[in-house]
């Protein structure tokens, strides 16, 4: 009896472990993950966190054979963009969870329905050499004469950031698919991703860019010879959300990550690592503007989702790429 009921107690207890950790999968850089982790669980302290980290299409590969196996891992996703989490949302892989934390956010920044929600702001603006002629103000100067072979940006083949900022011009009434064109017929380069973007314009290779905002303001601090310019049609953005699994072991858990990384005190720590908050009412890092100085332009994650296939199409077609 006694064997028995000490076997019970393990169970029970083991039980209780499980009830009490919950599994991330993050597209965040490690150092960030680790602060984020830490901070959750030092607010949540009854609660683990047991976290991989990877890039979002590896992650997302990873989860698939996970979901094909019977066996996905995650109880909270944290990765770069909205378009892919409407993605997993329409094919009923996330839960809905209503957040009291929204609504302290713009409407615009979550899912209606709860599936998901962003936690920061990463915009994608204008990079310039220092020793460039001329500085930009708007989009429209990327395509003026005389911008010919001197302008790179990453390519939405290549990059998520860039799919959703192709997304966002083409749908704008003053640039549409019109700028793209021109883009191309003035030989702008279109390749890889923001990293080798930043590095064409701050090398001198390129006077002019499109690249992510913190990219830019954080290596000028630091003595690169570049300035970020926000666009006066305004800027594109991917938010980082969060979400909670369908298949999630520990509902509770994962809903108590969710409103801790859009809490205050969650949101402090994404201004604390310099990057823009979503929640209304913070401040911005250094080097940044205002934060109602900062325009955003219209983007429809379940539009882009629809449009995806047939946008990077259109964008091979003109720029010749594969």
């Amino acid at each position: 009896m006694k064997t028995v009921l000490t076997s019970t107690a393990f169970a029970l207890m083991a039980s209780t472990a499980m009830a009490d950790t919950i599994t991330l999968y993050t597209s965040q850089p490690n150092a960030d993950a680790q602060q984020t982790v830490d901070a959750f669980m030092a607010a949540n302290p009854d609660t683990e966190v047991e976290w991989v980290r990877d890039g979002t299409t590896q992650l997302l590969a990873r989860l698939r054979a996970e979901i094909e196996a019977g066996s996905p891992q995650p109880d909270v996703l944290l990765i770069a963009d909205t378009v892919t989490l409407e993605g997993m949302a329409q094919e009923g892989l996330l839960s809905a969870y209503q957040s009291p934390e929204a609504e302290n956010y713009d409407a615009a920044l979550y899912s209606p329905d709860g599936y998901y929600y962003s936690t920061k702001l990463i915009t994608t603006g204008i990079i310039y050499n220092t020793g460039a002629e001329t500085a930009p103000t708007s989009w429209a100067d990327l395509v003026e004469p005389g911008m010919e072979g001197m302008v790179a940006m990453p390519s939405p083949l290549y990059s998520g950031a860039a799919l959703i900022h192709l997304a966002t011009l083409t749908g704008h009434d003053s640039l549409g698919w019109d700028y793209y064109e021109s883009l191309a017929a003035n030989e702008a380069r279109a390749q890889g991703g923001n990293g080798g973007t930043f590095q064409a314009v701050a090398s001198g290779e390129k006077p002019y860019g499109m690249v992510v905002d913190f990219l830019t303001i954080r290596n000028k601090a630091d003595g690169s010879p570049v300035e970020f310019v926000f666009p006066e049609e305004g800027v594109s953005y991917v938010t980082e959300p969060v979400a909670i699994m369908s298949s999630a072991d520990n509902m509770e858990g994962a809903q108590k990550f969710v409103d801790f990384v859009l809490s205050d005190e969650g949101q402090q720590l994404v201004l604390d690592m310099g990057y823009i908050p979503a929640r209304d009412g913070m401040g911005v890092p250094e080097g940044f503007p205002a934060r109602d100085d900062i325009q955003l332009m219209d983007f429809d994650p379940a539009e882009a989702l629809e449009n995806a296939e047939a946008n990077l199409a259109r964008f091979s077609e003109i720029f010749g790429a594969e």
